[in-house]
């Protein structure tokens, strides 16, 4: 899929399009993204402030589908934990970034070649207007490369 079929799909569906969140931004190889929440009345919670679900929901499955685009099909990857600490109250159109880099690839990479699992936590910050952190996400990846992958892995290692 390509990253601009992604992002429409992604602004399409039904749990970022109904809390008013955006994918404005995912690159070529699916290694940054950027999403952003304007405030609605539809996603303000009671004291007039973002709604913490959706705040949480803007940065829900990023990290799970980057680090499987990274990976790629030798690998399971799947969500594990998750825990989100608000920092300040968020008004206004507020963003997240994320951005996999080569090295965390590779060292999951090495933790995964012989099979074995690797739960990863990966930090994400939500942002307002001025760059200030109103929210700080963690998400825990699990990974595990698949067994057939392993299999023809240590096939190859034996010829």
């Amino acid at each position: 899929m390509t990253p601009r079929r992604f992002r429409l799909l992604m602004n399409l569906w039904p749990p970022f399009l109904c809390a008013g969140i955006r994918v404005t931004a995912i690159d070529a190889g699916f290694r940054h993204a950027r999403v952003e929440l304007r405030q609605r009345w539809y996603n303000r919670n009671y004291v007039g402030t973002h709604f913490g679900g959706s705040l949480f929901a803007m940065t829900d499955p990023f990290w799970m589908i980057m680090t499987l685009r990274a990976l790629g099909s030798e690998h399971v990857v799947w969500d594990k934990a998750a825990e989100i600490e608000f920092i300040r109250p968020g008004r206004g159109t507020v963003h997240a970034v994320f951005d996999l880099d080569d090295a965390t690839v590779e060292a999951i990479r090495a933790a995964t070649a012989d099979g074995s699992k690797y739960l990863h936590w990966f930090v994400t910050d939500v942002l307002d207007a001025a760059g200030e952190p109103i929210a700080r996400i963690r998400k825990q990846v699990y990974v595990r490369r698949k067994r057939r992958a392993q299999s023809a892995a240590a096939g190859d290692s034996t010829r």
